[in-house]
């Protein structure tokens, strides 16, 4: 496809690209592997665009994508980020995601963000689990998709290899463009001309007799995979009968299935080779926002609105997709634009997202949105608007946070959030001295409003706060934000699961609680008789008082004791549950008996009569289930029965994956976040719900208690 132009850079360095119309603007989130080379591609890309003055470094120790301390330093990417260019004209937003499953929350940003996905492999590591998921993600939206072999300049790249691979793995619709030969250029394998770029810059000729057999290897496949996809169908017929069909029909039957997300080109890419071949299939071939639908869209009760078409002048509808601290410049937030226009210094309404759940709560707001910008590293270019279809950022955005809706305020408007994991690896901190403390909330809140998949608790039972998070990087890298953004420093400390005491036996207890003081005493004495009840069942206080021995309006009383009694527990300061008190003599005194003694007598009661049986220790035990490739099945069982789990079962999902399920201890499956993306090489994903508690083994009960005692 670039074969039809001569190239035509466009975009000057310093300069920020802007679109008049959505038509004229290629949103396309680039999906890959940490190491596979996005952010690379994406330097030179700029580069052969004009937008930098070479491919590599913007400014100083930053790299064009790098807008996080933690990329810059770590040198890979954990944020979504956009790198725009313009190329032929067309504007070109670029948005690079991290690698990494820990951070797939800001990738399904980016997937929301864009119309197309460029989807990056490495000749030297080939696909990996995350990728292959992420294809099949895409394919059942229907996104447009084409493939960009990296490195093919490195010397153990095997382009061969991972082409097979990618067929194999993507599946139908998946065929080369262009083929690498030896370093020094690509071979077009439907114009059949060598593209070479050995002198820096690239110039065509006829190829050679060797690269004309190259050629016929793979030219006959591409050509009947573009005719399969043809609209016209008298083009097999031709084919096969050995007409030789047009170039440029070709050309133009496959940008039209690539816009269709029904065929998925390869190309090859190394610094300096091939970026012009890559901007043309992005221009040419993938779809502009006019062609990509909409996300669902409702008023702000539910009612669903379909007037909105992507017109630049129609009701503004947008979303923040990702947004970040600054401390300099503030809250920066990355806006996609769907209908309307933005503008600096507009009036917008902030309206909500659905993630209370997760610490972020709902917005209903008016907020007034500072400048508008076009982001490259860390430098803010500004723009005079934002048409519908193009992505901005936005200074001063005080309210919003990553997945909310803006809209015009007359109208407020909201968009469908975009399906999220569950954060399921807890991580319990606590802030090292009281100046940190004092600072904490404020540093969480912040950290919430950027990320949609960081869940905040307070457990109220344990008293410890909980990070729940993707997993060990994503922590890492929260904890880091904190530190070195925010100025807090936290320690991490070992989760509590919450555990539940319960009564062994029956058993019979008093409590006496008598004493004189100087004017009224306190006089109040209760037997109880505890007896266990299946899980569940709570309390069941029971009031078998007769002849008045402990007065009325004292029984309620002694009710509370045992309640507050309870909640506090007697072993190992864990609530008790599924018990049955009953209430069946006491004594009391006319004038030193009160409220708060029989209170204090139903707590004692409680704690002798625990005192006679064994106390059971409960757990919590989750119902789970594991989504994981059909290779992995026996390992995952194997690991969830090494846990104290029981396997209840196995199911086919689609094709290769099978759904197996479990009931398995939440103390064995706190960690498992990062133990089955190990186990699986990070293709498998779980849901736990809670089932219900059961008692705690007695050799890890007397830890429990042992520990309590100090």
């Amino acid at each position: 496809m670039a074969e039809k132009a001569n190239g035509g850079q466009a975009g000057a360095a310093g300069r920020a690209p802007s679109a008049d119309r959505p038509d004229m603007v290629r949103n396309v989130v680039l999906v890959g592997h940490s190491g596979a080379g996005k952010t690379t591609l994406i330097e030179a890309l700029l580069a052969a665009a004009g937008t930098i003055p070479r491919a590599g470094r913007v400014e100083e120790g930053s790299t064009v994508s790098d807008f996080d301390e933690v990329e810059v330093r770590q040198q890979r990417s954990v944020n979504l980020s956009l790198a725009p260019l313009v190329h032929n004209g067309i504007k070109i937003n670029l948005l690079d995601t991290p690698g990494y499953a820990d951070f797939v929350g800001d990738l399904r940003a980016g997937l929301r963000a864009a119309d197309a996905a460029l989807f990056v492999v490495s000749a030297v590591d080939g696909v990996d689990g995350l990728t292959r998921m992420l294809w099949e993600e895409c394919g059942l939206v229907g996104m447009p998709r084409a493939v960009v072999i990296t490195k093919i300049d490195h010397h153990r790249a095997n382009f061969d290899e991972v082409l097979a691979t990618c067929q194999d793995v993507f599946g139908d619709g998946v065929a080369p463009l262009y083929l690498p030969v030896d370093g020094r250029g690509l071979l077009g394998l439907l114009t059949q001309r060598f593209l070479d770029y050995s002198g820096g810059r690239r110039t065509e000729r006829e190829p050679d007799q060797e690269q004309l057999a190259l050629i016929e290897q793979y030219r006959g496949d591409l050509i009947e995979g573009i005719i399969q996809e043809s609209e016209d169908e008298s083009l097999m017929d031709r084919y096969l009968s050995g007409e030789s069909i047009d170039t440029k029909i070709l050309i133009d039957d496959l940008e039209k299935a690539v816009a269709r997300g029904s065929f998925h080109p390869v190309l090859a890419a190394a610094p300096g080779t091939g970026m012009l071949e890559l901007l043309e299939i992005i221009t040419q071939g993938f779809p502009s926002p006019l062609e990509h639908p909409l996300p669902e869209i409702t008023t702000i009760d539910g009612r669903a609105v379909t007037d909105i078409t992507g017109d630049p002048d129609g009701p503004l509808v947008a979303e923040v997709v990702k947004t970040t601290s600054d401390p300099y410049v503030g809250r920066i937030s990355l806006v996609r634009v769907f209908s309307g226009t933005l503008r600096p210094d507009m009036l917008v309404h902030v309206s909500g997202h659905g993630l209370a759940d997760r610490g972020h709560e709902d917005h209903d707001v008016d907020e007034r949105i500072g400048g508008i910008g076009s982001p490259l590293g860390k430098t803010q270019r500004p723009v005079a608007k934002c048409v519908a279809g193009d992505i901005c950022a936005i200074a001063k955005l005080s309210r919003a946070e990553t997945g909310d809706t803006l809209s015009d305020r007359e109208r407020p408007l909201l968009m469908k959030a975009w399906t999220m994991p569950d954060p399921l690896l807890p991580v319990a901190i606590r802030a090292r001295s009281k100046a940190d403390e004092d600072k904490l909330s404020q540093a969480l809140a912040r950290l919430v409003a950027e990320d949609p998949t960081l869940r905040l608790e307070n457990n109220p039972e344990t008293r410890q706060l909980v990070l729940w998070c993707m997993g060990e990087a994503h922590a890492d890298v929260l904890l880091d934000r904190m530190t070195r953004r925010h100025g807090v420093e936290v320690e991490r400390v070992p989760l509590r699961v919450p555990l539940r005491e319960t009564f062994g036996g029956r058993a019979q207890g008093m409590g006496r609680n008598v004493k004189q003081t100087g004017g009224h005493g306190q006089y109040a004495i209760c037997h109880i008789e505890v007896e266990p009840l299946p899980s569940g069942g709570g309390l069941e206080f029971v009031d078998k008082i007769v002849g008045g021995v402990v007065p009325r309006q004292f029984i309620p009383s002694v009710e509370k004791g045992v309640r507050a009694q309870m909640e506090r527990g007697v072993v190992a300061g864990y609530p008790m549950v599924d018990i049955r008190v009953t209430l069946y003599d006491g004594k009391a005194h006319s004038v030193d008996s009160s409220d708060m003694a029989f209170q204090i007598a139903g707590q004692l009661a409680l704690k002798e009569a625990a005192g006679k049986v064994p106390t059971l220790l409960l757990e919590p035990v989750d119902e789970v289930s594991v989504l994981v490739s059909d290779e992995f099945v026996g390992a995952i069982m194997s690991d969830l029965s090494s846990r104290r789990g029981r396997v209840l079962g196995s199911e086919p999902v689609g094709t290769g994956r099978t759904l197996v399920k479990a009931e398995v201890p939440e103390l064995e499956i706190t960690r498992y976040a990062v133990d089955l993306r190990s186990m699986s090489h990070g293709t498998g994903t779980f849901h736990r719900d809670f089932l219900r508690y059961e008692p705690l083994p007695a050799h890890l009960a007397e830890k429990v208690a042992a520990a309590a005692e100090h």
